[in-house]
């Protein structure tokens, strides 16, 4: 199987929850002014980086945000509204399932949101490491979480992400990838901490001008 995955290009489906409710866990570090539009700068720099990705083929992005859903379509995305409005996993599967419609022939899998550093290298490399499985996932920088899962046509994407989720996609079945220095795909943001780490790690321009001179509290 080459790094494209099975028949064909990649389906990413990217979740995201309405900007006014979206990086909670943020408030103490940007406060709620800069929160909703920094949830914004994030999603929009992932989508910038995934799109860019040769192995792409097309990218969902699953949300409710009118604001959101603007910009990244602006950006290559196909943005579908939250038909089950189930929660995050709910949103995974149905997204999976309009990739497919249109790509039934193409391996899907679901990346986060609030990945501001992301690299199309990295992805690329975990794209090419993932197409080995029948589903696979990456574990977030932390090591408790999961940033991406994929599947191969005829499997179902089967996420559970939220909290310990490294720990149920392995109880599930699917194989843990282990690819050196990508850590731009582990990076995801949901602290000042994790904030802090991404910007060492170089995050793309619109979260750039966002944090530009913050002050983000230990």
């Amino acid at each position: 199987m080459d790094g494209n995955g099975r028949g064909g290009r990649w389906s990413l489906v990217i979740p995201l929850k309405r900007l006014a409710v979206a990086k909670s866990r943020l408030t103490d570090a940007a406060g709620d002014g800069l929160r909703p539009g920094l949830a914004l700068a994030f999603a929009q720099d992932t989508v910038a980086a995934a799109t860019a990705c040769p192995g792409v083929g097309d990218v969902v992005v699953v949300t409710d945000d009118p604001l959101a859903g603007t910009e990244l379509t602006g950006l290559g995305a196909r943005v579908v509204p939250d038909v089950p409005a189930a929660g995050l996993n709910a949103a995974l599967a149905y997204g999976a399932r309009i990739a497919r419609e249109r790509r039934p022939g193409g391996a899907v899998a679901a990346l986060n949101a609030d990945l501001p550093a992301l690299r199309t290298g990295d992805l690329t490399r975990v794209l090419a490491a993932a197409a080995a499985f029948p589903r696979a996932f990456l574990a977030d920088a932390g090591g408790i979480g999961t940033t991406f899962l994929s599947a191969a046509p005829g499997c179902e994407l089967a996420p559970a992400f939220g909290g310990r989720s490294r720990a149920r996609h392995r109880a599930s079945g699917a194989a843990e990838i282990v690819v050196a220095e990508v850590d731009s795909v582990r990076r995801d943001v949901d602290t000042g901490e994790d904030l802090r780490a991404a910007l060492a790690l170089g995050v793309g321009f619109r979260t750039a001008a966002l944090t530009e001179g913050l002050l983000i509290p230990e």
